[in-house]
């Protein structure tokens, strides 16, 4: 394999993109989704829809791309995706953008739907619309079931798009969980929509990441076909328990952070101590009066040190203000030195500021 790195004059900190170990993870969950009848929306907001991330997407056989942001979209313009959508409810002030570089889009309001309605009317194109349905996480979506059903018979003839789906999203605000139960009464939903406007839905949309560990356990019921996938699908994690699934690598993305200070230092601070920038007031463990403490030129601005994990078993990741990263090395595998790098493993929205940071340097690891 080898390394092509992306433009910045700065070599560190530098995020390493294993392409081959990607397209690996794609392979798993898609197999294991498709085996249940599910299709997946690949989620590329977490990499700003990177067109060389989403092409290998797309060649692994996710042909539906989803993002949150049109920006993102109009970046994949040239990615030969069968489907694009827009994953929240679209801004009116982006409408025309939208109609531009996307397929279709999940909504809740009525003047939305019909700005679209008229804005694919001037483009000569039609749009895709998924309906949300708020079944208790109180984000996005209907929570009056009846008001839902209404506007779907306004946009069932509506000239210039399609009454295309229904959807949900549970687990991203409150957090409340994916059950057969909720998933049963979105299917229920479907039909009611199909019964008031006479047109075929294909799509029932159930979830996220978080939805996996129901399917996996036999829980969806029949009728839900599609699931919206970013961290399973690239770093092979479900979001239930937290957990990777088998066969897949979870070094996809590494983030590599060098090394400005290695001093030994008490493990405990001196003085008053205040809050911090979240006004809270910080605590320490204990760990003796001397130990070895490296400083990174990371910070908060870069990536998020409360889902991040050293490579190294042995260091210890002790936080972050914003372009600092503090870590005690003192029981590391290997030993460090000034000008060395820290390699960290990412969670989810760790990559996702890592990737929209732009001190922080790109490059790809592919197979030769």
């Amino acid at each position: 394999m080898k390394i092509e790195p992306a433009d910045r004059p700065a070599k560190y900190p530098s995020l390493t993109i294993n392409l081959p170990h990607l397209r690996n993870n794609v392979r798993v969950i898609r197999e294991l989704c498709e085996s249940r009848g599910i299709h997946i929306t690949a989620v590329t907001k977490v990499f700003e829809g990177d067109p060389r991330i989403a092409q290998v997407l797309v060649e692994e056989g996710l042909t539906t791309l989803g993002d949150s942001r049109v920006d993102n979209l109009e970046f994949m313009k040239d990615v030969q995706a069968k489907d694009k959508w827009l994953i929240r409810p679209p801004m009116l002030s982006e409408i025309p953008r939208l109609v531009k570089y996307g397929t279709a889009s999940l909504n809740s309001e009525l003047a939305v739907i019909e700005a679209i309605n008229e804005e694919c009317g001037k483009q000569g194109k039609r749009h895709k619309i998924i309906l949300m349905a708020d079944l208790g996480d109180i984000r996005e979506g209907f929570v009056d079931y009846d008001e839902m059903i209404e506007v779907a018979k306004k946009v069932a003839a509506m000239p210039n798009v399609d009454l295309y789906g229904i959807g949900v999203n549970l687990t991203c605000f409150s957090f409340v969980q994916y059950d057969t139960e909720k998933l049963t009464e979105l299917v229920q939903l479907k039909k009611r929509v199909e019964e008031a406007t006479g047109v075929k839905l294909q799509v029932v949309s159930g979830g996220n990441s978080a939805t996996l560990d129901l399917m996996l356990r036999g829980g969806i019921p029949e009728g839900v076909n599609n699931l919206r996938l970013g961290e399973s699908v690239l770093i092979g994690k479900e979001r239930t328990h937290y957990s990777y699934l088998p066969g897949t690598y979870r070094d996809v993305f590494i983030l590599h952070a060098e090394i400005v200070e290695l001093k030994e230092k008490p493990s405990l601070p001196w003085g008053n101590i205040g809050v911090n920038s979240y006004g809270v007031t910080p605590t320490f463990v204990d760990r003796g009066p001397k130990r070895l403490k490296a400083i990174c030129a990371l910070g908060r601005q870069d990536f998020d040190p409360d889902i991040t994990v050293p490579c190294d078993p042995g260091v210890i990741l002790l936080g972050a203000s914003s372009d600092h990263l503090m870590l005690d090395v003192t029981d590391a595998e290997k030993t460090y030195k000034v000008g060395d790098c820290i390699d960290l493993e990412l969670g989810y929205f760790s990559m996702l500021r890592a990737f929209t940071s732009s001190y922080v340097r790109k490059e790809y690891l592919v197979e030769e």
